[in-house]
């Protein structure tokens, strides 16, 4: 059933004519509704084929097309501060949307934000404080980087030929499984040692810097939240440790860019990955909300500390696909598959 179900919603994200009249006639029903929607890289439309970690990016030109066709349909986009204010609010709110961006990373400066920036509209920003400070390895970056540019590529002892784009999403897929975990850092770094790649130079080739994020912090466009330290599972930590990870990167960001952040998005994010106590240390770290990556809406008395947010898979480039999150099937669909 769960199977029938996965190929079914499939079916349906490629089908623009099935989904938008539907979502039409469904959007007079639901009325009044916010929905937050989350994603962390994006690429050129050009490359976006070639990536080996492609759905791990928005094509741009795809964002800039999904932003338009938001604003036509008479959506507000939002901040997460309005978008609560709006949940909490006696009177109708009309239909909100929010975009928040977790990890950040270069392209998120020099790609992602001049988007909103054309559409005038805000973005929200959950920065991982070890991506600007050097001190969060950015393995998976590293490692896709390196396929994607080496016609050979020596990994785990195992020399690789690279001979075609499939071929170096299938070797990505297959690393990352096997790394994923404590371990992830040292084979990094023996990757980088064998391949005689420049780790720190690999580093800032896709980390944002501080001197980009204090631009983007004058911006009366951008918001700017707190994603962790380390982007640790804060569900896996003692309590001490998971408010140092929340507490450290609110008190990180607020230091260096002169700020008061009120918001925070727990990596991960999934009802395995944060939950009820985590929910109360967001609160004691001193944020006004907490947002996870359960997907859903945001409706009137949402609660602040466990807001679900729908994550765009960059493989997703219909508006069909989108259509399902604002009409809040994709939280349904996942409640029923027990993905949540």
């Amino acid at each position: 059933m769960t199977l029938l179900a996965l190929a079914a919603a499939k079916a349906m994200m490629a089908s623009g004519a099935f989904v938008l009249p539907v979502a039409k006639a469904v959007d007079r029903v639901l009325g009044p509704r916010g929905c937050c929607l989350t994603f962390h890289r994006t690429a050129p439309a050009e490359q976006w084929e070639r990536l080996p970690n492609r759905d791990f990016y928005v094509d741009v030109d795809f964002l800039d097309r999904f932003l338009g066709y938001v604003l036509d349909q008479g959506w507000d986009i939002v901040t997460i501060s309005e978008a609560l204010r709006r949940a909490a609010s006696a009177e109708p709110s009309g239909r909100y949307v929010n975009f928040s961006i977790d990890d950040c990373y270069r392209d998120t400066c020099e790609l992602l934000v001049p988007v909103f920036r054309r559409h005038k509209v805000p973005v929200t920003l959950f920065v991982t404080t070890g991506i600007p400070d050097g001190t969060l390895p950015l393995w998976a970056a590293g490692l896709e980087d390196t396929l994607r540019h080496r016609g050979h590529v020596t990994v785990d002892d195992e020399r690789i030929a690279l001979s075609s784009d499939e071929q170096r999403r299938a070797v990505f897929a297959q690393v990352v499984s096997r790394w994923d975990g404590p371990q992830a850092a040292d084979r990094y770094a023996a990757l980088c040692a064998a391949n005689a790649i420049d780790i720190e130079a690999m580093h800032w080739k896709h980390a944002i810097s501080w001197d980009m994020l204090e631009g983007l912090a004058a911006d009366p466009l951008v918001e700017i939240g707190a994603h962790t330290v380390s982007h640790a599972r804060i569900s896996s930590l003692s309590s001490e440790d998971a408010l140092r990870e929340l507490a450290g990167a609110r008190l990180r960001l607020n230091e260096r860019l002169g700020i008061d952040v009120r918001h925070f998005a727990f990596p991960y994010g999934r009802a395995a990955d944060c939950g009820p106590r985590d929910f109360a240390l967001a609160r004691q770290a001193g944020f006004a909300s907490a947002a996870t990556t359960r997907k859903g809406l945001v409706k009137a008395g949402q609660d602040a500390f466990s807001i679900p947010r729908n994550t765009m898979n960059g493989a997703h480039r219909t508006l069909a696909a989108m259509e399902l999150h604002l009409t809040g099937f994709s939280g349904t669909a996942a409640k029923v598959m027990g993905r949540v």
